[in-house]
């Protein structure tokens, strides 16, 4: 190791290692958007493989330092991920319940997550969830004791609460179509 590439500290990283991670923060941002956690976790994660006998110091400010370089590129925002996140999850059919979740699993703090989950319409996206796996008003099969369970129960697992459920079950086709027709997730 040469003399510009051993760190003052063991908790200052060294030039190489700042080079390293400008460059694998810009590859990353570049790739897709990520969150602040998200692509700290990464470089971290990443850091630890590539650079033997870092320590834990160094592995946090190569961390820092990937964030913030990203902020200063202005391509980390992570209000702007959220309300991209929840449209397109609103969009497939995902209650806002789940979209929180998994909003708050990439590191969004809780009042970017309730600002941008906020103006989601459970019952359009539960009747888009329903289109997709054909129930309720888009039902192909006789209904009976059985698939009802079936298909409450599976508006539960997503997220949605049992009246927004009960409620696009009784739907009938033309009602549905309509809710969706009418600037469905602007």
């Amino acid at each position: 190791m040469s003399d510009d590439e051993t760190p003052a500290e063991p908790s200052v990283p060294t030039a190489r290692m700042l080079t390293w991670v400008r460059n694998s923060a810009a590859y990353r941002l570049a790739k897709q958007m990520m969150t602040e956690k998200q692509l700290s976790d990464a470089i971290s994660r990443k850091a630890r493989q590539k650079f033997d006998g870092i320590s834990d110091e160094q592995v946090e400010a190569l961390a820092r330092a990937a964030v913030a370089f990203g902020l200063d590129l202005k391509a980390l925002d992570d209000t702007a991920y959220a309300e991209i996140r929840t449209r397109s999850s609103a969009r497939a059919g995902k209650s806002r319940k789940a979209i929180a979740q998994a909003l708050s699993r990439k590191g969004i703090d809780r009042e970017i997550v309730a600002q941008a989950v906020s103006d989601t319409d459970d019952l359009k996206a539960a009747i888009v969830y329903a289109r997709r796996r054909a129930f309720g008003p888009f039902r192909r099969v006789e209904l009976d004791d059985r698939q009802k369970a079936k298909e409450l129960s599976a508006f539960a697992r997503q997220g949605f609460s049992y009246d927004i459920g009960a409620r696009v079950f009784r739907m009938d086709r033309d009602e549905a179509d309509e809710m969706l027709g009418s600037d469905a997730f602007s």
